[in-house]
């Protein structure tokens, strides 16, 4: 893991007693500096091994343990430390690291290559791990509905003898090869469905002990013995505690009952560093989304998803709901990220354009429900609403839990009108073509949930094929193509980001060593150790 490289990054540290702001080296989308030091050393048992829990509050719930395809904030960052793939993505600077390859990939031709496995590496219950195992992982996630979309380069993955792995892509795709080879990750081929859904087994540092993904549950890992990795587990065991309540968490953090929290609610940031922890801020793509429903009047007018945009005033939005822990979209990616391209359409409050955007399209008066995902979003949700109101739109508040199962493909025109909720596919990997794969490519997401492929005055077919052509580009070719690609999207807003959000991780540098917060969900201990107080 090629951990804490440097690059630029907004990063924003609150050290125990007072807000202190720390700038500090990271790459586009996320980065970590230096921390202080803990208060005291982890002690090993006499034998080597380690000691101690590793504990941490999480914001999410998932009952889902099954790698394949898994996309929950969750049991993905359980998925990290549980498996391995070829290559694996180290969070905090999204570059690639050998994980159960030996090395770099082989090229044989622009369009194959081989990877051999690392020598030595077995799963959890001590059996070997196979390329017929890389193989049957790859196979299952490119059928998958949520994977198969990163993975539509490959034509066909084949075995070479016991320990290396041959791919045939069906165009070039060196330049974001590794990096999407990391998506998937490796089980025994022998486990059946049933296995994967109850207590999979992978070749990662840990192993499932329990797993209790509801709200008030726990998951609890233990150390997999047979690791042959270079980050062993660091403490005897590691337990997460699933708090959906951010107070919850925070009394947790405070308490020093767990030794890292997720996602810190800004008004608790202050009283979390008086107890003596540290709340880091990092600038990311996390974002809230108002995504439209494509084929419903008036939204399947671009001029009026336009004007929401700009009817809403974000700065005040951000100062006032988001204690100023976001930043303004100026395109599809932040100024952080390497590919970021300041968008042909930036939007900026101007209620007056939107009124005109909305007497053109003819939709003055329209009256809409918006739907708010109850979580952190729900906060923005009244401040939304007085600013269209105040363009001429009767906007109806509707706040729950989304059910995204409802919003499948179908024949029939989906219920809901216009949908505020949060996102951040950074998580799988931050190139831009995965990122615009995971909301705008041929799948649920444009096919059901915005349906925007099915809108025949959308533009979704000419954004595939800008997609593909950067996928086949090279270098400066590669970016002014996702240029025009970031252009198209902010000009059609079938969904697009309000703001791009600085994610908060507390944590008591008494209790963790090495342990460093990344800009997307989820938690990462790989390389971390407990400390003994």
């Amino acid at each position: 893991m090629q951990k804490h490289e440097t690059s630029s990054l907004s990063r924003r540290t609150f050290i125990a007693g007072g807000a202190a702001a720390a700038a500090a080296a990271g790459l586009a989308l996320s980065g970590c500096g230096s921390k202080p030091a803990p208060k005291s050393e982890v002690t090993p048992a006499p034998s080597g091994e380690p000691t101690g829990e590793l504990t941490g509050a999480c914001a999410y719930t998932s009952t889902n343990v099954n790698p394949i395809g898994n996309s929950s904030a969750l049991m993905l960052a359980a998925t990290w430390h549980v498996f391995e793939g070829l290559y694996d993505l180290d969070l905090h600077t999204y570059k690639t690291y050998n994980a159960l390859a030996a090395g770099k990939p082989t090229k044989v031709s622009d369009t194959e290559y081989e990877v051999a496995l690392r020598d030595g590496a077995k799963f959890s219950d001590g059996t070997d791990v196979t390329a017929k195992d890389v193989v049957n992982a790859f196979q299952k996630n490119m059928e998958n509905g949520v994977y198969g979309a990163f993975l539509s380069f490959i034509d066909k993955v084949t075995a070479k003898g016991e320990n290396a792995v041959s791919f045939k892509l069906k165009y070039a795709f060196e330049s974001l090869l590794e990096q999407r080879l990391s998506v998937v990750k490796v089980f025994p081929a022998s486990q059946t469905e049933d296995d994967l859904k109850t207590k999979p087994i992978g070749s990662g540092p840990w192993q499932y002990d329990t797993v209790n993904g509801d709200d008030g549950g726990t998951i609890v890992f233990k150390p997999n013995k047979n690791y042959t990795g270079e980050y062993p587990a660091g403490a005897a065991s590691m337990s997460w505690n699933v708090m959906l309540d951010g107070t919850a968490r925070t009394t947790a953090l405070k308490e020093a009952s767990v030794a890292v929290m997720e996602n810190v609610p800004d008004a608790n940031a202050e009283q979390i560093t008086a107890s003596g922890a540290t709340v880091d801020y990092i600038q990311g793509f996390n974002q809230a989304f108002l995504m439209f429903n494509t084929l419903k009047e008036p939204f399947n007018d671009k001029r009026v998803r336009q004007a929401f945009f700009y009817a809403i005033d974000v700065k005040k939005l951000i100062a006032n709901s988001m204690a100023g822990n976001a930043t303004p979209v100026t395109g599809f990616l932040p100024k952080e990220h390497a590919n970021y391209h300041e968008a042909s359409t930036v939007y900026t409050y101007d209620p007056e354009k939107a009124k005109q955007l909305i007497e053109d399209a003819g939709a003055t008066g329209t009256s809409f429900t918006l739907l708010v995902n109850n979580n952190w979003v729900k906060d923005l949700a009244a401040q939304i609403k007085n600013d269209l109101d105040a363009v001429g739109v009767s906007c109806t508040i509707q706040e729950q839990k989304i059910n995204w199962s409802e919003l499948a493909p179908s024949d029939s025109v989906l219920p809901y009108d216009v949908m505020l909720t949060p996102g951040d596919p950074t998580c799988f990997g931050n190139d831009p073509d995965l990122l615009m794969t995971w909301w705008y490519g041929d799948n649920v997401w444009t096919e059901g949930r915005t349906c925007w492929k099915k809108d025949a005055a959308g533009r979704w077919s000419e954004l595939q094929e800008l997609m593909q052509k950067a996928r086949e580009a090279k270098a400066a070719a590669q970016q002014e193509t996702w240029n025009k690609c970031f252009d198209l999207i902010a000009e059609e807003a079938p969904l697009y980001p309000l703001f791009h959000r600085k994610l908060a991780t507390g944590y008591q540098p008494t209790l963790i060593q090495g342990f460093e917060p990344i800009a997307t969900t989820g938690l990462v201990f790989l390389g971390a150790k407990a400390v003994k107080a």
